[in-house]
């Protein structure tokens, strides 16, 4: 799980410089085409079909939409916002989840929980500060990815569990795909390949998407949920050293508190559900 999140905070910092010379719609085409030709070539080797009719269920078409909006904003929050917020607002994605299977699954959320949630989203409040000078629209588009992703993930759960990680994969990215030549057609810019230096840029974010990928799936299948979770907020620490160091962006106390109450929340959350569980479990 660190290893993972490390990954995908190197395809942040890699997303990054590269939007700096080519617009996000056409880095997405050609983010997704090349994590998409990575998975297939995965399923073929295995002498698998890619497609079957389960692809095409409801909730995988959900998961397709979610994937599309939460990929876009949030290409859009690293390309325009600091790399450290955009990290630090994308960790609250665990926390809508449960607040979202609340609704939508009707799991039991205690008082306590439905607590850490609103902590969680005051420490939303405290980094993109919507009151004040400090705010810019660019931090809204990294909520407005979070919730995408909040909605992918719940869309996962309800996705049929005979499809493997690596058709997931495919159909993640291109989604990815569909969503840069949505954005394309509607900022109206024609399809222009890059420079061999912005491509190569591509080139190491897909290695780094599609190893962190293979390392999310690993340890959420073969480790303990409980125990390899709360490891995701790594990303955070990740996030920040690489906007720090990188990209010489300054931390003020605003936006440390609201990391340490979005961190704070989600591990309570985590705790509460595994206690419960353990709980669940001594009682049957």
């Amino acid at each position: 799980m660190i290893a993972a999140m490390a990954c995908f905070a190197v395809e942040d910092v890699f997303v990054k410089v590269a939007s700096a010379s080519m617009p996000v719609s056409h880095l997405l085409i050609i983010f997704g085409a090349g994590g998409a030709l990575v998975f297939a070539s995965a399923i073929l080797s295995r002498g698998e079909s890619l497609f079957n009719r389960q692809v095409i269920s409801r909730p995988m078409l959900i998961r397709a939409v979610f994937e599309m909006l939460g990929r876009l904003f949030y290409a859009l929050a690293v390309a325009l916002a600091p790399l450290s917020s955009a990290t630090a607002i994308l960790q609250t994605t665990p926390i809508l989840v449960v607040a979202g299977a609340a609704f939508i699954f009707r799991e039991k959320v205690g008082w306590r929980r439905w607590s850490a949630i609103v902590v969680g989203m005051i420490g939303v409040l405290c980094i993109i500060r919507p009151a004040t000078e400090n705010f810019t629209v660019f931090s809204v588009f990294a909520v407005l990815g979070t919730l995408g992703f909040a909605g992918r993930d719940l869309a996962s759960r309800a996705a049929p569990a005979s499809l493997g990680a690596s058709m997931l994969g495919l159909y993640g990215f291109l989604a990815i795909f569909a969503a840069g030549v949505l954005f394309s057609i509607w900022e109206w810019t024609p399809f222009a390949w890059p420079e061999m230096s912005v491509f190569l840029l591509l080139v190491g974010a897909i290695f780094s998407g599609v190893v962190a990928y293979v390392g999310l799936m690993k340890a959420m299948r073969t480790g303990e949920v409980s125990a390899v979770t709360p490891f995701r907020y790594c990303r955070l620490l990740f996030g920040i050293a690489f906007g720090v160091t990188l990209f010489k962006e300054k931390l003020d106390s605003a936006t440390l508190a609201g990391c340490s109450l979005i961190v704070a929340s989600g591990l309570y959350i985590m705790y509460s559900i595994n206690r419960a569980k353990k709980s669940h479990s001594a009682s049957a």
